[in-house]
């Protein structure tokens, strides 16, 4: 009897073990076609369990591709974003991103990122092989793995340049009427940088001046991108017209002339704070407000808000750097042997300024604040001629340098049919038009 049961458990034993290897051989026959029928869903499961916490990224993933079969995975660079938490975030090792960013020079340009800009990471079988940056709406850097290696890429899609014209009254503002003419803030800037050598944006700016401009407007398969450069522009400030346009000789240097050829850029920006405004001139005799009693002002305060970048007027070297009585944290810049400048009451100062180094005109050298003898945040202007103090706005400054004479024939024929554009988009009756008729911007 014993015998007999002793078999029939040994037999249900060996039928028990060839029902389960049937079974397991029928699930890895099926398995393949499972795969191969919704590998997305796979993959998305493989993914969800490399990333517990994470949501599913491949919610916004797109179909594979026709063509290749390649899966794409968008991701817009965040505020804060390194490339290391990037790639942490969808998933992949820093050795991958360490191969891409040491695989040529285009690679390293992928480390420098910004809120905005666009990833996209392509999964070819499952693998990861390709990434897409955006860097602009111009230019896209492209790594491929291929052969054991990732080798970068870059591609620039064609500018397309259109003349762009716009013109305006100003009633309020000049950033106003710029943009009621259609201007981007940029270009308004640049116009304002062209004429500053002749125009005080802080003091000369009236209602009623006028401006007309050309300028390029950039375009991408026909959408507009943004403005390039101002080609030529007028401003009429107090009923005196200033013309400038751009030329660029057979050596390849670019600058702005006027009618004449005379450079716009002159030897002295005739302020160091942008369209700020003045709170005490130039005086012989002034009440001091800090000290109570009548002393001398030898130069110009521009009133303006705390942390205002402060330019330097012309090129030079920094002769002083530091804390000097009531003018507080101040700079001293020699240009040559004839002129100074000073710039007191600073908050701190831009990196790298030290007694010693060369400036360029429009460099920033600091920021507007209240240190020294100061009763609110306002820069204190000087400029002096051979040691003796002068007023800023009425000094003779230096002539502006000349197109030489062998462009000046070219720069004519070129600057005259700009400027006859000009003149008929801001014809004399003009004047007498409001503004829904000074405001059109159109393209050629």
């Amino acid at each position: 009897m014993n015998q007999n049961l002793s078999s029939l458990s040994a037999g249900r034993h060996w039928l028990t073990i060839i029902i389960t290897f049937c079974l397991v051989a029928l699930a890895i026959t099926l398995r393949p076609m499972e795969v191969s029928a919704n590998r997305a869903e796979v993959l998305s499961t493989r993914v969800s369990i490399s990333l517990p916490g994470e949501p599913d990224i491949l919610k916004t993933w797109p179909e594979p591709d026709s063509t290749n079969n390649v899966i794409w995975k968008r991701e817009e660079v965040r505020k804060g974003d390194s490339l290391a938490r990037i790639f942490k975030r969808v998933g992949l090792p820093f050795s991958a991103l360490h191969e891409i960013i040491h695989s040529g020079n285009l690679g390293k340009e992928l480390k420098h990122i910004e809120p905005g800009q666009i990833f996209e990471f392509g999964y070819s079988q499952e693998r990861f092989t390709q990434l897409r940056f955006t860097i602009s709406k111009t230019r896209t850097l492209s790594a491929t793995f291929s052969k054991g290696r990732w080798t970068t890429s870059e591609k620039l899609k064609n500018v397309e340049v259109r003349n762009e014209y716009a013109q305006g009254i100003i009633r309020d503002s000049l950033f106003a009427a710029g943009n009621k003419a259609g201007l981007s803030d940029t270009t308004i800037m640049q116009m304002a940088e062209i004429f500053g050598w002749d125009i005080d944006f802080a003091l000369d700016i009236r209602k009623g001046d006028r401006f007309s401009v050309i300028y390029e407007g950039q375009y991408v398969n026909g959408e507009k991108i943004g403005n390039g450069r101002i080609i030529a522009a007028e401003f009429i400030n107090r009923g005196k017209i200033y013309r400038a346009a751009y030329y660029t000789d057979n050596d390849g240097n670019g600058d702005y002339y006027d009618p004449g050829g005379r450079a716009m850029r002159k030897a002295f920006l005739r302020t160091p704070v942008k369209f700020s405004r003045i709170s005490s001139r130039f005086s012989k005799k002034r009440w001091h407000p800090i000290l109570k009693k009548w002393r001398a002002h030898k130069g110009i305060d521009y009133a303006a808000a705390h942390g205002t970048p402060v330019l330097a007027t012309s090129n030079g070297k920094i002769s002083f750097k530091g804390n000097k009585g009531g003018y507080g944290k101040v700079i001293f810049i020699q240009h040559g042997q004839k002129y100074m400048t000073v710039y007191g009451h600073l908050s701190s100062y831009a990196k790298g300024i030290r007694k010693g180094k060369t400036v360029q005109q429009g460099q920033v050298i600091g920021y507007v604040g209240s240190t020294g003898l100061a009763t609110g945040p306002h820069l204190h202007y000087e400029l002096r001629m051979n040691g003796i103090h002068r007023n800023p706005l009425t000094i003779k400054l230096p002539q502006a340098s000349a197109l030489a004479q062998k462009y000046m024939l070219g720069f004519q024929k070129l600057s005259a049919s700009l400027f006859n554009q000009l003149a008929l988009l801001n014809p004399p009756q003009a004047t007498a038009l409001d503004d829904e008729q000074t405001t059109d911007v159109f393209t050629r």
